[in-house]
């Protein structure tokens, strides 16, 4: 298999994540003896400052961990909606989405905890250790990538007209960053050092680290943020809002553990986070593969994996969510997905069809049932550009009664590498930033950090970073499973993955991508399961650089929610002839850039021999592999 790098192999430590100086800063941590989760803390921190447009401290993070020779872990960095986030009271704004950008979007902020607590359990360094890195970054300049410019070129008129704060940082001298130009960020730098100095005499690492949380949750860091969210703020809606963000939703909420959802393969276990999360799709769409798979890369292959996967998330749109109880068991049961199987035929389908598991009536959001007409379908979800009036779907007016409603969207056209899928108001569609670790005492680590983005809410002046806008994922129609509810998560399209090989730990991996993201891991993961190993490892790069799809053929996550039964992006470099099989079947493909879809980062270890493994994405041109 063609590969645009080598697969990277050692047995000291390695690191793999969507930007170089993350990548590095990580693994000068295991230089330094730190574990692997020490360096996923630094690297954390690092990508809030060079990826900015896509995560932030105000973000959140899924991540999945495994001890050397202890259990696979969840830790949610996922915040809740707080208690003042009605669906009825939005309904009230007049509302019928959550808005993608502004304070009403803003869940509990909850990658810092999750990464501090990651740190105070699991790792072994100071948070002086973890943060220098991220701090020196922050107060002395990067050279951004270009990508950060063009996100701030898009929402430069936001900026300079409502969000000045964030043109402070983002503008300065009224000029978006550029590459080869250091981008600076003191104010974070003064939050980080300001944090580090009001715990320098807590005490011993671990009570230091829970100073530092504190403070978050109720110190100078949570009075900034709550005044943030109660500024009036221009927002998607056209309209100015303030948030419900408070004192005690900071307060009482932290990053928690759990465990993970799983499902065995052909000797694999595949470790997910559970239906808060996207996480099961990837497991239901490998329960969903028929006992004999068709040739890896075929046209029937692609078939096969595109329905599926539409299946899949017809089920997520019905079933997941933080605000019921989701039948997980049922939905990655043999006998259930045997049924599901049935449902995929020769010719591409174009409805949305949930099961129901147990015995249950699916109930899809009157949202999920709205036409969709018009426009060239297809988008690289990674490239959108901004969006058009006829891109905007007019949507159902809440009522929850499931009608079709009135309403159109127009699907977008694939675009140019290098194109940001922001609009001129800040909505963001899915792009964000992945890490994956592995050291020489086993320990390995995959997270998938978010929001926080700096189209998402204008920058906190005190801070230097803004809050998020994940509630955009919740519905506002009562009684779904991913209804807006106070105290609940939003569902989120984060989705890292842990694979073990019978019973073992073996391989951590993710890519950015929002609704993407357990489209094209399903595609990794089976390049590299099926495919022979190569110089005694698995062959990660090679899994990497493999064409890729997407396929539109569910509600999006993000505001405003599009829908494109039937469109399928592929890269232009598949083979004419699956393409045209494709097409035959009825799939309406869209041909996108040769180098467009996915954004993969991969580590892996043999517990054989010891050998460590890594591997990044060459789309994009800035994630990287490091390791020795």
């Amino acid at each position: 298999m063609f590969t645009t790098r080598p697969t990277l192999q050692g047995t000291f430590g390695m690191v793999s994540s969507t930007h170089w100086l993350a990548s590095q800063s990580a693994m000068a941590v295991l230089e330094d003896g730190g574990n692997a989760f020490d360096a996923a803390v630094a690297g954390a921190f690092v990508l809030h400052v060079v990826e900015p447009h896509l995560n932030g401290p105000a973000g959140e993070v899924p991540i999945l961990l495994a001890p050397a020779g202890g259990r696979v872990r969840v830790l949610c960095g996922q915040g809740v909606a707080p208690a003042g986030a009605t669906a009825a009271r939005y309904r009230d704004l007049g509302l019928d989405l959550v808005p993608g950008t502004g304070p009403l979007a803003a869940a509990v902020p909850g990658a810092f905890d999750a990464w501090l607590l990651l740190l105070r359990d699991h790792g072994t360094k100071s948070l002086d250790d973890v943060l220098k890195y991220a701090i020196g970054y922050a107060e002395h300049g990067h050279p951004p990538v270009g990508n950060v410019g063009a996100a701030v070129e898009k929402v430069r008129a936001l900026f300079e007209t409502e969000w000045t704060s964030s043109a402070a940082v983002y503008l300065p001298g009224g000029r978006a960053p550029r590459p080869g130009e250091r981008l600076r960020n003191p104010a974070l730098a003064a939050t980080w050092r300001r944090l580090l100095a009001e715990t320098a005499r807590a005490g011993d690492r671990e009570a230091r680290i829970d100073a530092a949380r504190a403070v978050w949750r109720s110190g100078f860091i949570a009075e900034a943020l709550v005044r943030q969210s109660r500024r009036p703020t221009l927002d998607t809606s056209g309209e100015r809002h303030t948030g419900t963000l408070t004192e005690d939703d900071l307060a009482g909420w932290s990053a928690s553990y759990e465990d993970p959802v799983t499902y065995d393969w052909r000797g694999w276990t595949v470790c997910k986070a559970g239906p808060w999360s996207q996480g099961p799709v990837l497991l239901q769409q490998l329960a969903l593969l028929p006992r004999e798979l068709p040739a890896y890369g075929s046209a029937d292959y692609v078939h096969q994996l595109i329905e599926g996967c539409k299946l899949a998330m017809a089920d997520r749109e019905a079933w997941y969510g933080d605000a019921a109880e989701v039948p997980v068991a049922e939905l990655l049961s043999d006998a259930y997905n045997a049924g599901r199987r049935g449902l995929i035929g020769a010719e591409a389908s174009y409805a949305l069809r949930p099961g129901s598991p147990g015995g249950r009536a699916p109930r899809l959001p009157a949202w999920a049932h709205a036409p969709v007409a018009g426009g060239a379908r297809g988008v690289d979800p990674m490239g959108a550009g901004e969006p058009t009036v006829a891109e905007i779907p007019a949507g159902p007016r809440a009522g929850g009664d499931g009608a079709t409603p009135g309403g159109t969207a127009a699907g977008r056209s694939g675009t140019t590498p290098g194109d940001i899928a922001i609009g001129a108001d800040g909505a963001t569609r899915g792009d964000t930033c992945h890490l994956d670790v592995v050291d020489r005492w086993g320990n390995m680590i995959a997270a998938t950090p978010s929001g926080g983005w700096l189209q998402s809410n204008p920058v906190v002046p005190e801070l230097g970073f803004p809050l998020g806008t994940r509630l955009q994922m919740a519905w506002l129609e009562e009684g779904l499973p991913n209804t807006l509810t106070p105290g609940r998560r939003p569902r989120t399209t984060l989705t890292p993955s842990l694979a073990l090989r019978d019973g073992v730990p073996v391989m951590a991996f993710g890519t950015p991508g929002g609704d993407q993201q357990d489209q094209w891991q399903p595609h990794f993961f089976l390049a590299v399961a099926l495919r022979a190993p190569v110089r005694g490892g698995l062959d990660l790069q090679g899994a990497i650089d493999a064409p890729n799809w997407h396929n539109d053929g569910f509600p999006s996550s993000f505001y405003p929610r599009g829908h494109q039964p039937g469109a399928v992006t592929v890269e232009s470099r598949m083979p004419a002839e699956v393409v045209a099989e494709l097409r035959r079947r009825g799939h309406d493909i869209t041909l996108g850039p040769p180098w467009s879809e996915g954004r993969l980062c991969a580590v892996a270890r043999d517990p054989e021999t010891g050998v460590l493994s890594a591997a990044a994405n060459p789309r994009g041109m800035q994630g990287y592999a490091v390791g020795r």
